[in-house]
């Protein structure tokens, strides 16, 4: 068996967490949700769902990850409840099918780089998506988008993880913070600073049952929670480092990401006249790509945001199949570069379909965000509050100044409210998709 990595430094680890939490669902879907959701009343949601939910569940996740040091299955076993297991391979299940889809976004936004340093959507979003969202193309640029994940995940935690995301994410970060500063300056602006930043209440308790799972599903996808990859980075961490502080300032980055996102996309949006919740899942790729075309130096603007959507994508993405390829690291002889090909093409392979067409991928997601993601923390949050309780306290206070005190609030946290709003978020999801499930029934009718 191959000798397990760690992190070279606490610094790398944030930022690798960071990293896994600020993709995709930061830029892509965190802004398509928003405006799907009423604006700002979600946002109230969302900020809930993170600080109340997410938090505590991110640092159940670490204290399995960190005292078990192994990948989210035989996280279980080593703590001695074998039985457990299967919440570690829903988690790891996550993580294989959210990626087989996640890449193919990942390959429409290569494509974007090209459209819009050459212009070819200028004349026709919407048709532009159409041609390049489904078909051979996007099935070429899916497997593009996982051959460039295979490369990072394959040189390892340190040479490969660490070492690329120290570079991705601070890229990130002052790139979309250069978007928004220049988004500031748009005539009309301002409405969608009031869309995105004054919460309706009537909006809120009138569309609370729709907005809840979004919500709180789309922290689950921001934070990288249920699908094994904070616990798997955990497991690579020192025994010495502050678990509450690190889960602390990995939550407020990624915020702060997502937010800033949303400063760039409704102001251009409402600056140019734009419904912000139209585009569904092509949002980022139809509505914004339209407004590139009409903006001076539209080229350039689209670029920057589609590098910045690249950069946010595989961040993402390397988390994800680490989560599996950890596994199998932990378990064979094989070399890591050996293992990481093999599992990036079989997810490639899971993923074909959702590149044949946008209500495929819709239902891959739908699936994610209202099944998998709630049920793997549901059921990971009552591993930690009621089984292993006592130890996970402990692994808590290690390396921090927390006092038995706020250790056990957290525990009262994970044991009560964290799993009640992610049952009442499962249930609402499950409701979701059998409503899905009827009306394609209908229509097959």
């Amino acid at each position: 068996m191959s000798q397990r990595e760690t992190w070279a430094t606490r610094v790398g680890f944030i930022i690798a967490a960071v990293g896994s939490a600020v993709g995709l669902g930061n830029v892509w879907q965190f802004p398509f949700q928003t405006g799907a959701n009423g604006g700002a009343a979600f946002i109230v949601v969302y900020l809930a769902a993170v600080f109340v939910i997410g938090f505590p569940a991110m640092l159940a996740e670490f204290v399995i990850g960190r005292r078990a040091e192994r990948n989210p299955i035989d996280a279980f076993a080593r703590l001695g409840h074998r039985d457990w297991r299967v919440v570690g391979a829903i988690g790891t299940i996550s993580a294989f099918w959210i990626l087989s889809f996640y890449s193919v976004v990942g390959g429409w936004v290569i494509r974007y780089i090209v459209g819009s340093a050459t212009g070819a959507y200028f004349s026709g979003s919407e048709a532009y998506f159409g041609a390049i969202s489904a078909g051979p193309e996007a099935i070429g640029l899916h497997a593009l988008f996982m051959a460039l994940t295979v490369g990072v995940v394959a040189f390892g935690v340190t040479d490969g993880i660490e070492r690329s995301t120290k570079l991705m994410v601070p890229s990130i970060v002052v790139l979309l913070g250069g978007l928004a500063i220049w988004a500031a300056t748009l005539d009309g602006g301002g409405a969608g600073y009031a869309y995105y930043l004054s919460p309706d209440i009537d909006t809120l308790v009138a569309n609370i049952g729709s907005i809840l799972p979004a919500a709180v599903g789309q922290a689950f996808f921001t934070l990288s929670l249920g699908m094994g990859a904070m616990l798997t980075y955990a497991s690579y961490l020192g025994r010495d480092d502050s678990l509450p502080a690190d889960g602390a300032t990995i939550v407020v980055l990624n915020t702060f990401v997502g937010l800033l996102a949303g400063l760039v996309v409704f102001p251009i949006l409402f600056s140019l006249g734009i419904d912000p919740g139209s585009g569904g899942l092509g949002a980022a790729f139809i509505t914004l790509a339209g407004a590139f075309a009409q903006l001076p130096a539209g080229r350039l603007l689209g670029v920057v945001f589609f590098v910045v959507l690249l950069l946010a994508a595989l961040s993402s993405a390397i988390s994800l199949l680490e989560v599996v390829t950890a596994y199998l690291v932990d378990n064979t002889d094989r070399s890591r570069s050996t293992l990481a090909v093999g599992l990036g093409a079989a997810i490639f392979v899971l993923g074909v379909p959702s590149a044949f067409g946008l209500s495929i991928l819709a239902w891959y997601n739908a699936i994610a965000y209202n099944l998998l993601l709630p049920l793997s923390v549901f059921c990971l949050l009552i591993f930690v509050g009621w089984v292993d309780a006592a130890d996970a306290v402990t692994e808590l206070r290690r390396g921090t100044g927390l006092s038995e005190g706020g250790a056990t609030a957290w525990l009262w946290f994970v044991r009560t409210v964290v799993p009640l709003g992610v049952l009442v978020t499962l249930l609402l999801g499950l409701q979701s998709l059998a409503v899905r499930a009827g009306l394609i029934a209908e229509a097959i009718v």
